[in-house]
């Protein structure tokens, strides 16, 4: 609620450092008959994430979990986006456990790397930009750095080992041998084969949203060109990491003041004032962010009233983690 809170104020921010009459233009211009193409290209997202999802949950093993299950638990996950960092989708390990017994250990990796391959997939969509915009190449290579960094060390078995062996001889001593399932979780899905599947459907299932805010651009005016959608990749792209930097809910506030300026940054057309920018910013966050939150209220609304197994794990390797 915070976080939805917080998205009242940006967006009250952004008209009001817009001109309030110039903004509403904007939007009464808009071509409107777009936005079953744009809404539908929003949940193509949805669905190719679901994929790599359920590609995840298989690889880990979690049974006892019917597909319709787990796409409710998939969508009720959009509410917590609203949390700093989107740590709240953590909830969704949890509910798998509450739903099918599965252990912990082997669902929270789940949710960490596909929090990290969308970040790879959106880092390669800003990558197809810099081409044209080499004023996004430092926000590129960083990114790329940290992510070959994060990569390697995780895939360092022997220096995880080490660490995790320094922890035995601390207050986490008894939350060591969970840790250990945990990494090897973790190391099994960040294998080539599962690591380049996820990215591929992350990639082009975020290249849909791109092209869904192309749509709003050319719906407010905009001559649709190939330049117009690289720019819409570019700028979809980096304000995405943008917010994810901030840790701020939902990325709200940097996201938006990102997206804006860079769309005046990107695209040379006398019809992007800075009113439009700031219509096609509220639009775009109100399809990619803002509906989807409002379909994970939904879901998880439907979830919470599911009957409890959280102390009756169904799977045995959940039954053994508790009995350790």
């Amino acid at each position: 609620m915070l976080g939805v809170l917080l998205g009242v104020v940006v967006v009250s921010v952004v008209i009001f450092l817009s001109d309030a009459s110039a903004l509403a233009d904007a939007f009464r211009a808009f071509n409107w008959w777009l936005t079953p193409l744009v809404i539908g290209l929003i949940l193509l997202n949805y669905t190719l994430r679901f994929l790599k999802w359920q590609y995840y949950l298989r690889l880990v093993g979690v049974s006892g979990l019917s597909r319709r299950d787990s796409a409710m638990i998939f969508v009720s996950g959009f509410t917590m986006v609203m949390t700093p960092g989107k740590l709240g989708e953590l909830l969704k390990a949890y509910l798998i456990r509450t739903r099918s017994g599965a252990p912990l250990s082997s669902t929270i990796p789940v949710v960490l790397i596909e929090r990290l391959t969308d970040g790879i997939a959106t880092l390669l969509l800003i990558g197809i930009g810099v081409i044209v915009f080499p004023f996004g190449w430092p926000l590129f290579v960083g990114g790329l750095i940290a992510a070959t960094i994060l990569l390697w060390v995780l895939q360092r078995e022997s220096l995880i080992a080490r660490i995790l062996r320094r922890l035995e001889r601390t207050r986490l001593e008894r939350r060591v041998r969970s840790l250990e399932k945990l990494y090897t979780s973790t190391r099994f899905l960040l294998a080539p084969k599962p690591l380049s599947i996820a990215i591929g459907l992350g990639t082009v299932s975020w290249f849909g949203e791109c092209v869904a805010f192309f749509l709003i651009l050319t719906g407010l005016g905009i001559d649709p060109s190939w330049h117009l959608l690289l720019a819409a990749t570019f700028v979809f792209g980096a304000s995405a990491w943008f917010g994810a930097l901030s840790l701020l809910p939902g990325g709200l506030g940097a996201a938006e003041a990102s997206a804006a300026a860079l769309l005046l940054l990107t695209i040379d057309d006398p019809l992007l004032t800075g009113s439009v920018a700031g219509a096609a910013t509220l639009l775009m966050r109100f399809a990619t962010l803002w509906f989807g939150v409002l379909i994970g209220v939904i879901a998880l609304a439907v979830v919470s009233r599911w009957p409890t197994t959280d102390d009756i794990p169904t799977d045995p390797r959940a039954a053994s983690e508790q009995a350790a």
